[in-house]
């Protein structure tokens, strides 16, 4: 086993086996602050900074009060680990929603990948701080929408063929152009919390 620290909000192992990550999740614990991902032996366990958690927050927040603006059922999954031995693949996303297949997992506390569908949307905060490519991760584990907020931009990527293509449209909300959303979110963030949320909303009724 061999650790590289980058920086101090993260540590990168390397040649981890999976009873290793098994073992460090235990290790770890439920109620820790640090996120992780494991690919094929590579683990970055990082700790999120207060920027990287408002915007987790705000934005999840935001995808809630989409959905029941316009009358969808979902289901928040937070920062779940997700993953499956047999793709080497294993991710803590900073959220994670059903919509699509809610009502296949409606009411459940347990899931299990090798035989309940993975997430519909999962969100992903300043990507390109974090050493680990996530991208290969999230396709082994078949999550068929990411949303990528970097610098005040927020990315759509669907999966295809087992790789993420950019796109323009959301699966969860087709006829919403998502994309604005950071723009909200800045016009009405020193107003605070709820006045972005009601932008949004008013946004989505307008639409």
């Amino acid at each position: 086993m061999i650790a590289v620290k980058n920086r101090a909000d993260r540590v990168v192992l390397y040649d981890i086996s999976w009873p290793q990550f098994e073992n460090l999740l235990q290790d770890l614990g439920e109620s820790r602050a640090a996120r992780i991902a494991y690919d094929c032996g590579t683990l970055e366990i990082m700790t999120p900074l207060p920027e990287h958690e408002h915007y987790k927050e705000v934005i999840g927040d935001l995808v809630k009060d989409i959905a029941d603006t316009l009358d969808l059922d979902y289901e928040s999954y937070g920062s779940t680990t997700w993953k499956r031995e047999s793709r080497m693949a294993g991710l803590e996303a900073d959220n994670c929603f059903y919509f699509q297949n809610e009502a296949a997992i409606r009411g459940r506390l347990n899931l299990d990948l090798r035989q309940d569908p993975p997430p519909d949307l999962a969100l992903e905060i300043d990507i390109t701080s974090k050493s680990l490519n996530r991208f290969p991760i999230y396709a082994r584990l078949g999550i068929p929408e990411l949303w990528c907020y970097d610098s005040g931009e927020l990315k759509i990527y669907l999966l295809e063929n087992g790789e993420y293509v950019e796109s323009e449209t959301s699966l969860v909300f087709p006829s919403l152009p998502v994309r604005e959303l950071p723009r909200l979110i800045e016009e009405h963030r020193n107003e605070g919390r709820r006045a972005i949320r009601k932008a949004v909303k008013d946004w989505v009724r307008e639409l």
